[in-house]
């Protein structure tokens, strides 16, 4: 298949590498194939690639880089936050999450609950919001973390972290937000935020897959997964060195070009919104009702399964995604829509269509086009 000619519109599942991006690897992995441990001039030059990359992922997130640890994936930084969290004082064994999170996160949570561990799911109202007063109520003496994302990779919503990371930090606990929708997409200051850890991915922001970042608070001490001297003992393992070029790359990429994406994704999320609830004015745009990622479209076509749509779609090039997830036994429907109080048969009809900077008006007009030529047969054959 011709990918150039498909209409790529899942980017919050995944981003194309930049150009940039790819270069920089390309050359990296040509010339700079040195172990970052190593004494000789060769290791020391790999060794200054990952510090050039740290300071400009640490730039992005408005940090130190210091504070900047470099991991295999998010969902390995997610890990290092919870269970570091977690062994840094055996006597707090109590998790405070949201019920939106990412599997990730849930999947690890369930294990440990399973373990022994006390897990308050705060619940969301319609529009994927939690309540910040019954997650402060949850809070008790022996929390060792509340750990909730920044925003939400289905819907788009953007969830009250500050808010909460304040609450935790008044409460003496610490605060893990998952960014990985956020970083690259909305303006991240942690000299201002009082988070404690912070996860990204770097295939999220135009990088590669295969590196991750936890962002660790100065002064904040989280045991090791993964034993070793690599990033100051706290994350052991040879540095992948060219993936960690790469995402420096793309954090310099989503600094100087973060305002201006943000309006130009919005701007055709907006046009994409208007012009099919205009022609199919029964669909309905989740956590529309709340502030939401400039770059991210979650709609439903009344009780239309969802994989019907993205099976045509896809049949037409347009490469979107819907939340669900496929099991042995079937498609279940989306948790987080579950948890906004939908019904199974609406949370089983949502397509997700998520922008990046390199969508053009024209893909959008095309999706216009083609997404209501797919949906009215589906409508009229269930009426």
């Amino acid at each position: 298949m011709n990918m150039s000619a498909s209409i790529y519109v899942d980017n919050n599942a995944t981003t194309p590498l930049a150009p940039e991006v790819l270069s920089a690897m390309c050359a990296c992995l040509a010339d700079c194939y040195g172990n970052p441990s190593s004494q000789h001039h060769v290791g020391a030059a790999a060794k200054q690639r990952v510090m050039d990359a740290r300071a400009k992922v640490a730039a992005l997130l408005g940090a130190s880089p210091a504070e900047i640890v470099f991991t295999a994936s998010a969902t390995e930084s997610n890990h290092l936050a919870i269970l570091g969290a977690l062994a840094r004082d055996p006597s707090r064994r109590h998790v405070v999450t949201t019920a939106v999170e990412h599997p990730a996160t849930q999947m690890l949570l369930t294990r440990l609950a399973h373990e022994g561990v006390t897990v308050s799911a705060i619940e969301v109202d319609h529009n994927g919001l939690p309540d910040l007063a019954a997650l402060e109520a949850a809070i008790t003496p022996h929390t060792a973390l509340v750990s909730m994302m920044w925003a939400n990779n289905e819907t788009g919503v953007v969830l009250p972290v500050a808010e909460a990371a304040q609450i935790a930090a008044d409460h003496g606990v610490l605060f893990h937000t998952d960014a990985v929708q956020a970083v690259g997409r909305v303006p991240v200051n942690m000299h201002h935020m009082p988070a404690d850890l912070l996860s990204l991915s770097g295939h999220k922001l135009h990088a590669a897959k295969g590196v991750g970042v936890l962002f660790i608070r100065k002064g904040c001490q989280l045991p090791p997964l993964l034993w070793g001297h690599q990033e100051r003992g706290r994350r052991g393992g040879t540095e992948n060195v060219a993936a960690i070029v790469g995402l420096g790359v793309a954090a310099e990429l989503a600094l100087g070009s973060l305002v201006q994406d943000a309006h130009g994704m919005v701007a055709l999320r907006n046009q994409l919104e208007q012009g099919l609830l205009q022609q199919l004015p029964f669909a309905q745009v989740n956590g529309d009702g709340v502030p939401r990622l400039a770059n991210t479209c979650n709609i439903r076509f009344g009780e239309i399964d969802a994989e019907i749509i993205l099976n045509k779609l896809d049949k037409a090039n347009i490469c979107a995604s819907s939340g669900s997830a496929c099991t042995a036994g079937g498609t279940e429907p989306s948790q987080v829509l579950l948890s906004m109080g939908q019904t199974r048969a609406a949370a089983l009809a949502a397509v997700r269509f998520s922008l990046s900077r390199y969508n053009t008006e024209y893909e959008v007009a095309h999706l216009i086009k083609v997404v209501p030529e797919i949906v009215r047969p589906l409508v009229r054959m269930a009426a």
